[in-house]
């Protein structure tokens, strides 16, 4: 039952992740706002995800796993509760905020739980299980946001986390028994501190270039307080016994390979939904729903691949894989650019599912890679470094594609989207993507020596 129920949390987290995009034109309608700037509600919601991120280890040790994974489940309820009732986007973006915060503390806290009660023979059976909501999270998210949209209002985006926190703090009462801590470890607040301003400052200022209403030198303020935070960290990180974010580790090859080549194509995860809800809903006219069903195939296709990814990357190894097929999913993000108001659905369906199928084995790869030269005692502190990371790819991609889509509007002095400024986000978008087959060709080629003998031994 633990995997399961660690599998919902991550499952309304998720869902949350992908089901706003769809939504995005009828919340813009409601709030008086526009769709471009709609984004700040996916961007605000991943940068919290990745701020928090951090700190949920050190408050699992310090408050209980069990209590804790409880209270998050229901702030993320009650936050979700807040921006079905938001009147304007500020109210909007600061329940998102909290939305965000909460789910930083859910699902790493809910997945420390697993690990202690899974035993070791079952752990990998454990890791797949919980794998498949990550998945199904994208899957349903654009089609059930399209639903309530076209049949209901945006509002039941929000609202349908209710039931299912019930239902989860009902389970992990039921089934989790309740551990008291037994350390007290002590947090590094100056470290979160100096991440938290860094990161949010060089997100939000880079999400505001172009902005109306934003001057440059606001802009500028903006993204110089996020790399002044960023080397004062740095410095401080190298003088702390046990800093937040073990920078360190980015001395091991293929865990720094994995970050900076996972995250560049990480952009494209986060900006896609956000880039085909506006060319689908605000540029082609489509309903919600329609948009909702064409963007899930993406989804669907990466469910498809994690059947055979694995014969994939064992067959041909995690450098070959990791290199070309950058470069082939990048492909297929750019591909995107080409729909018109005029091609068939069979053809934007065919693209994006396929297009997910490559995405699915690239990350597939990633994230094994990430842990490939790490030993026991390094696993804690990198999964914290990796899921941060992570999350902030993420949200670079919806800025990135924001930006991109004001900075079209501007150069052609025009105050409404157009298919035109579009083409050029998933243009941009699939260039960055591609551009990570540099660095994945970095990677030596006894990295993964571990996991190719473990795969040898399992096969003998």
């Amino acid at each position: 039952m633990i995997p399961f129920i660690v599998g919902c949390a991550l499952f309304m987290q998720m869902l949350d992740a992908t089901v706003v995009a769809t939504a995005i034109p009828a919340m813009a309608a409601s709030l008086g706002t526009t769709a471009v700037q709609m984004n700040i509600s996916i961007t605000s919601y991943l940068l919290a995800l990745a701020v928090f991120v951090p700190i949920s280890g050190w408050a699992a040790e310090r408050f209980g796993a069990r209590r804790l994974f409880i209270t998050a489940i229901a702030l993320f309820s009650l936050s979700s509760i807040a921006c079905a009732v938001s009147q304007n986007l500020i109210q909007l973006v600061l329940a998102r905020i909290a939305q965000g915060a909460a789910g930083a503390m859910m699902v790493p806290v809910g997945r420390i739980i697993m690990l202690r009660k899974t035993p070791k023979e079952d752990l990998l059976k454990a890791m797949a299980f919980l794998a498949m909501p990550a998945l199904l999270g994208p899957i349903l998210g654009p089609p059930v946001g399209g639903f309530l949209v076209t049949y209901a209002s945006w509002h039941w985006i929000f609202l349908i986390n209710v039931p299912v926190g019930v239902l989860g703090i009902y389970l992990v009462m039921r089934f989790i028994r309740e551990e008291l801590p037994t350390t007290s470890p002590r947090m590094d607040w100056p470290g979160f501190i100096l991440s938290a301003v860094c990161l949010a400052a060089l997100v939000s200022g880079f999400e505001a270039i172009g902005h109306q209403g934003i001057s440059t030198t606001q802009v500028l303020l903006l993204l110089a307080t996020g790399l002044i935070c960023g080397v004062l960290y740095i410095h401080h990180a190298r003088r702390c016994d046990q800093p937040i974010l073990d920078l360190s580790l980015l001395r091991i090859p293929s865990f720094a390979v994995s970050i900076l080549g996972g995250n560049l194509c990480r952009f494209m995860v986060g900006s896609m939904p956000f880039l085909l809800a506006i060319l689908l809903q605000v540029t082609f006219n489509f309903s919600a729903f329609l948009a909702g069903l064409i963007t899930f195939t993406g989804a669907a296709g990466a469910l498809i691949m994690k059947v055979v990814a694995t014969r994939i990357i064992e067959r041909f190894g995690y450098k070959t894989v990791l290199t070309w097929n950058a470069l082939i999913s990048g492909l297929f993000v750019v591909l995107c650019a080409l729909f018109q108001n005029s091609t068939p659905l069979w053809v934007m369906v065919a693209i994006l599912a396929t297009g997910g199928i490559f995405r699915s084995l690239q990350f597939t790869a990633v994230n094994t890679l990430t842990y490939a030269e790490l030993n026991s005692n390094q696993m804690s502190k990198a999964s914290t470094l990796a899921a941060m990371a992570q999350q902030l790819g993420i949200s670079l991609g919806v800025g990135c594609a924001a930006l991109v889509l004001n900075l079209s509007m501007s150069w052609r002095e025009a105050t409404s989207l157009e298919r035109v400024d579009v083409m050029w986000g998933f243009i941009v978008i699939g260039l960055i993507t591609a551009t990570s087959f540099f660095s994945f060709r970095r990677l030596p080629a006894n990295a993964t020596a571990a996991l190719e003998n473990k795969t040898r031994r399992r096969q003998a």
